[in-house]
């Protein structure tokens, strides 16, 4: 393995023509026009188009809107770095100057960054072929925030179609001052389950509830005991957590209707807590059901999303090392496992080690002025990913690049 301080120089000389502007013009163009997922069509055309003018060999369509670009450059480790591409159906509230032009779409979760530090890494890396051996593979992935699109490349013969990698790299924009990264071994991220609930009941007219079987009171009850699995089932010391996003019942006021719907969101990680969660979920839903008479049990549907994403140790150490070289030993910390998901992991084939780090993205006047003593606290209080006010700092579109090429270089051959 290559010292990180001869890394992280490699690094530094490889990124010293970065030219700031234009990796601002091209992240504005981007947040200008965000795409869903699986819609990404215009995000995948600049992508492509970047890494063929780099000499790289580009396939689009990969599951629909995805993009890989192959860059073979003698023997040596095959690496592979990926950037996630869709937005978020959010309405923008940032007003800044390049806020979105979509109505009620917006890259509220950093991708049109994690684009941008692709394709400045993926530039920078071809310039300087002569300084690296090996093969280096760029993965646009669409719908990850639909949580299909990785899975949905993997379906289309993501490994089959392409070298098998020997690493896989990805990093995620997130809340926190910026000029942070951080790097946890091991378990980084949960797993994230959706469930789907069906109350059938009885429909009538809203001035004779007797005649009726009311799904909406059943399904109340049902939300209201589901805020008890967390707090009252699961020990302190196992991290969860159980979302009752949606709730749908209903078309008219005085009419009682036949059918309520919920939609959960669970987030775990551990296997047997996941599995005690799941088993009381039906176990109230069936309970609360059949306590109110309901003509047949409820329909609970239970629909995979993302697994545990679960840093490879050794991997995470060396690239945190090489970072820190770079950025100063004070700019790498250990945040621990986030609640958040990703299906980043799934891009892995099986047995291949893998790195995912976060770069904090936050302009110094908010997180200065965002009440809270410590990390924690500040970073609750700014705004985050998901968030219509999420603004990272564009400060941040270089040394992102840097992140990406180093982690890139410490498995290369140099």
């Amino acid at each position: 393995m290559t010292e990180p301080a001869a890394v992280a120089r490699l690094a530094l000389d490889l990124t010293s023509g970065l030219k700031s502007g234009e990796l601002e013009d091209f992240y504005r163009d981007l947040h200008r026009h965000p795409e869903l997922s699986f819609k990404e069509h215009r995000t995948a055309d600049r992508l492509a188009r970047r890494l063929r003018a780099a000499g790289y060999t580009v396939t689009d369509g990969v599951a629909g809107t995805g993009v890989v670009g192959v860059l073979a450059n003698g023997d040596g480790p095959v690496v592979w770095l990926r950037g996630d591409m869709d937005a978020l159906p959010v309405q923008e509230a940032t007003g800044l100057d390049y806020a979105s032009a979509v109505d009620g779409v917006m890259h509220a979760c950093g991708h049109d960054l994690h684009v941008t530090w692709l394709v400045g890494a993926a530039e920078a890396l071809a310039a300087a072929r002569e300084t690296w051996s090996g093969t280096l593979v760029v993965v646009g992935q669409p719908a990850e925030e639909s949580g299909g699109g990785a899975g949905a490349m993997v379906a289309d013969g993501l490994h089959e179609r392409f070298p098998r990698p020997d690493v896989l790299l990805g990093q995620h924009v997130a809340p926190g001052l910026a000029g942070f990264y951080s790097h946890t071994p091991g378990l980084i991220m949960s797993a994230s389950d959706d469930v789907d609930i069906v109350v059938h009941g009885v429909g009538g007219h809203g001035s004779r509830p007797e005649s009726t079987v009311d799904p909406v009171v059943t399904a109340a009850y049902v939300v209201t005991r589901l805020q008890t699995v967390v707090s009252r089932e699961i020990a302190a010391k196992d991290p969860a957590v159980l979302t009752v996003g949606m709730f749908h019942a209903g078309t008219k006021r005085n009419i009682i209707p036949a059918e309520a719907r919920l939609a959960l969101n669970l987030r775990t990680q551990d296997p047997v807590v996941r599995e005690r969660i799941l088993a009381a979920v039906r176990r109230i839903a069936e309970g609360e059901c059949a306590a109110a008479g309901c003509p047949r049990p409820p329909g609970v549907t239970v629909r995979a999303g993302y697994p545990n994403t679960v840093n490879d140790a050794a991997l995470d150490a060396e690239i945190a090392a090489v970072h820190r070289e770079l950025f100063g030993e004070a700019t790498v910390f250990d945040f621990g496992p986030a609640m958040g998901s990703e299906d980043f992991s799934l891009l892995a084939p099986p047995g291949v080690p893998y790195d995912y780090w976060f770069v904090t993205s936050t302009p110094a006047d908010v997180w200065e002025t965002a009440p809270g003593e410590d990390l924690a606290a500040k970073i609750a209080e700014v705004p985050g990913n998901h968030s219509p006010l999420f603004a990272p700092d564009p400060s941040v579109l270089v040394p992102g690049v840097r992140t990406l090429v180093s982690a890139a270089l410490s498995r290369l051959g140099i």
